[in-house]
């Protein structure tokens, strides 16, 4: 949930996952491998005459099906772009996924649910598109930073929920994921205050209010309170000197979902803070890619 310029958003909540796009800024064209084929800009949902859009890069040889990554860039629930994550979606694609990075509507305009109705569409998009892109709609994973992190949560506990599937984009399809990478994403907003730096100036901005007004939607945005048996297995990834999303905030969500019988990981990394650096980048970047292999590509 940090505030950061905007010039420096897609930097910061790249920095957990990707390497390779650290250096480069929201407005810089990645640089595409001879491998991979990269389509910006290709619309997924239009709720509100927004006309929302991602970015997808896929194996430029194969048939496939290939398994899926929905990338879900952070910034607030307020700010950040989706470009943020073209690095680490051409990164999954030498990889053998495909993978997408989306736009979704922000705060204070729209508040919640909307960004959750808008990764729902995506993830919907994506089996809606199957076959023209040669993905295995079984096999859909997502991953996000900050509050990213937490609409990729909550895609992985309310798989079926339907008042959170809203109604614009792709009817029809699924929006269940098979399992999450969820990089310092908040779990609980209802003890964020005190704990974060700047819960008191993001959280009522998209949940229309602090606790003392609006806490009936601080209880119905935070993942924790959506775990059941059904969640999907989940990877967090979280560093001890968080001052924006307290790392106890994993500490619990990994606690719930083991107690519901959901496969839990919870990788910290001592003295990291919010967007990781040095050799906890690779060690983020290592984690992710082994818990999606394993999941999403169990036979190879």
């Amino acid at each position: 949930m940090r505030r950061f310029p905007l010039s420096l958003l897609s930097l910061v909540f790249a920095l957990a996952v990707v390497p390779t796009a650290c250096a480069q800024k929201a407005q810089t064209p990645p640089k595409v491998p001879d491998t991979v084929v990269f389509e910006p800009g290709i619309e997924y949902a239009n709720p509100d005459g927004q006309h929302l859009k991602l970015d997808l890069a896929r194996p430029k040889s194969g048939d496939g099906p290939f398994p899926a990554i929905l990338c879900i860039h952070g910034g607030g629930f307020r700010a950040g772009t989706r470009e943020g994550y073209d690095g680490l979606c051409i990164r999954l694609a030498e990889r053998g996924y495909v993978a997408v990075t989306v736009t979704y509507r922000l705060a204070p305009k729209y508040q919640f649910p909307a960004a959750v109705h808008d990764v729902k569409a995506a993830v919907r998009w994506l089996r809606s598109h199957a076959s023209e892109y040669h993905i295995d709609p079984d096999r859909i994973g997502v991953t996000g930073g900050s509050a990213g992190g937490h609409l990729a949560q909550f895609l992985a506990v309310t798989g079926g929920v339907a008042q959170f599937e809203g109604e614009s984009g792709n009817p029809g399809p699924s929006s269940r994921v098979a399992c999450v990478v969820n990089v310092y994403g908040p779990s609980d907003f209802t003890k964020s205050y005190g704990k974060s730096v700047d819960a008191a100036e993001v959280l009522p901005l998209w949940l229309g209010g602090n606790l003392e007004t609006a806490k009936p939607r601080h209880i119905l945005a935070s993942p924790l309170n959506w775990v059941t048996p059904d969640a999907a297995p989940t990877l967090c990834i979280h560093g001890t000197e968080d001052k924006y999303v307290n790392h106890e905030q994993a500490v619990w969500l990994v606690d719930r979902l083991k107690a519901a019988g959901v496969e839990a990981e919870l990788l910290t990394l001592p003295g990291a803070g919010h967007g990781f650096k040095g050799d906890d980048v690779k060690k983020a970047d290592e984690a992710l890619f082994a818990f999606f292999d394993k999941h999403l590509k169990p036979s190879e």
